[in-house]
């Protein structure tokens, strides 16, 4: 029997069954109202990345419900999210995977213009041309070409106290969610001590040593450079603080000075930048930072 005899004896029996309706009519009958049903040109979902998560109980039946919550209160773990058979809810699975999809749109995203000239803040870019290459070639981020050296030197050169310094990083989503409130509380921190800062350095594809040779270059006594941190499945929007006395190219990590997780779930920056603004004060008083700092 070929398709065509096939698909005749399809077509006798439906008939048959139904009573002499064509195919087609059978065709547009079931399938209308299925897509009448599911197509909401004005409809939309709840975006469940609004959920926080530190509240968010999803365990049946549990012994202890208030004490779990009051756990799931100290730490930004998925505690409490229960199982469905031996896999998470559907509600876990599709948070993870919008998390995760935040954290790539915040790696592979630029800080905008737009927010670079509302700040005042003076752009340059490393050696670096795209992301793909900062993410592949994470020396180039450390390094800068002799006319944006030169460029930097002109304008923040003359051996200033302190230089603040802003670098997207891994993370343009940190900058843009911090930047507002964590600069001018460095900013009035640093003032109470008599140390005025005007200038802001913007730095696009930056790697933490790039404050390097911003620091040879100028002679500045303490660069710090807030830059993104590497994103997570808790949040996109964590920015650290490295700061250095006098630092030069080659220098050991363990000389930097480090503030991490700032963010509202975190370290608030507001808060965060008063204590830097003391960690830079203490640098200058004691001309050491990193462990020398604890010495």
């Amino acid at each position: 029997m070929n398709e065509l005899e096939l698909k005749g004896m399809v077509e006798k029996l439906l008939s048959e069954m139904i009573g002499n309706v064509s195919q087609d009519t059978i065709k547009e009958s079931t399938i209308r109202p299925i897509s009448n049903t599911l197509v909401d040109d004005n409809g939309c979902i709840d975006d469940i990345t609004e959920i926080d998560l530190k509240k968010q109980f999803l365990v049946v039946n549990p012994k202890d419900r208030e004490g779990y919550l009051s756990m799931k209160q100290k730490t930004p773990a998925r505690l409490g999210i229960g199982r469905v058979g031996p896999r998470y809810r559907t509600i876990t699975a599709l948070r993870v995977r919008a998390d995760h999809a935040a954290a790539q749109d915040s790696v592979f995203s630029y800080v905008s213009e737009e927010f670079v000239k509302e700040n005042n803040l003076i752009a340059v870019n490393t050696k670096c041309t795209e992301k793909d290459e900062y993410l592949t070639r994470p020396d180039l981020g450390r390094k800068f070409d002799d006319d944006t050296l030169k460029f930097i030197k002109e304008k923040f050169g003359g051996s200033p106290k302190v230089i603040l310094a802003v670098g997207d990083g891994l993370s343009s989503a940190a900058i843009e969610a911090n930047l507002r409130d964590i600069a001018p509380s460095i900013k009035q921190g640093l003032k109470m001590y008599g140390i005025e800062i005007k200038d802001i350095l913007f730095i696009k594809h930056c790697r933490v040593g790039a404050m390097d040779p911003i620091g040879e270059v100028t002679g500045a006594e303490v660069v710090c450079l807030l830059v993104g941190e590497r994103p997570g499945l808790v949040t996109a929007e964590s920015m650290s603080a490295y700061i250095a006395y006098k630092p030069k190219i080659n220098m050991p990590e363990a000389k930097r000075t480090v503030v991490s997780n700032i963010h509202k779930g975190g370290t608030p920056p507001v808060e965060a930048g008063a204590h830097i603004a003391e960690l830079i004060k203490k640098m200058l008083d004691k001309k050491a930072s990193g462990i020398d700092l604890k010495s």
